[in-house]
C-alpha cells in the first residue's frame, strides 16, 4: 500500500469490492459508481463515487492502480496478479466463490445457448474466486493462516468450517469448477 491506499489489481476485483459494500449510513448494498482515475499525493489511483439510493449519502472509494495490469484471462475472470488481495480477505473470497457456484446449474441439458454462457461465467468466477483464496496460502503452508481473516464476514466463514481453508480442498474445488467448467 501507498498513501493507505488499498491495491485493486484489477477493475473486477474493484467492481466486487463495491458490490460488497454497505452504505455507512443506513446499510443499503445498492449504488451506482462513477469511476475516475486521479493522483492521491503522488500516487496515481481508481476514485469510485456515487449516491445511496437510499439516504442520499456520498459513497466514495480510491485504490492504488497497479504498476502493471494482468492481462485478460481468455474467456475466464480474472480478480488480481499472483499476489494476496489487499480489498477482501480470503473468507470474502471463498464466500463468493460460493455465491457464484449456486447460480450454475449442475445440468445444462435443455438450456438455451444464453444461459449456458451464464452458467459458464457464473464458474469461472466460482473458479477464479477459490484461486483467489489460494494466494493466501505462504510457500510451503498447508492452509491459510487465522490472521489472514481480517474482516468479520470473513472470519465468520473461517470459524463457521476452518478445514475449507486446506490447500488440498481448495485445490479440489478449483478442479472441479474447471472441470465442470470445460464440460459443461
Amino acid at each position: 500500500m501507498s498513501n493507505g491506499l488499498p491495491l485493486a489489481r484489477t477493475n473486477a476485483e474493484a467492481h466486487l469490492f463495491l458490490k460488497l459494500q454497505l452504505c455507512r449510513q443506513c446499510g443499503e448494498s445498492r449504488c451506482e459508481f462513477r469511476s475516475s482515475v486521479v493522483y492521491v499525493g503522488d500516487v496515481l489511483a481508481s476514485r469510485y463515487t456515487g449516491r445511496c439510493p437510499r439516504c442520499d449519502v456520498e459513497r466514495v472509494y480510491e485504490f492504488q492502480l497497479p504498476d502493471e495490469v494482468p492481462p485478460p484471462h481468455g474467456d475466464g475472470v480474472r480478480f488480481g496478479g499472483d499476489e494476496p488481495s489487499q480489498l477482501m480477505d480470503p473468507g470474502v473470497w471463498l464466500w463468493y466463490s460460493d455465491v457464484a457456484a449456486k447460480q450454475a446449474p449442475l445440468d445444462t441439458k435443455g438450456l438455451d445457448e444464453q444461459a449456458i454462457r451464464s452458467a459458464r461465467h457464473a464458474l469461472a468466477t466460482a473458479l477464479a474466486a477459490v484461486e483467489e483464496v489460494l494466494k493466501f496460502i505462504p510457500p510451503g503452508a498447508d492452509a491459510v493462516a487465522a490472521s489472514a481473516f481480517t474482516s468479520p464476514d470473513g472470519r465468520a466463514v473461517y470459524d463457521s468450517e476452518p478445514g475449507r481453508f486446506s490447500r488440498s480442498r481448495l485445490s479440489a474445488i478449483r478442479d472441479y469448477y474447471a472441470d465442470q467448467r470445460a464440460n459443461g
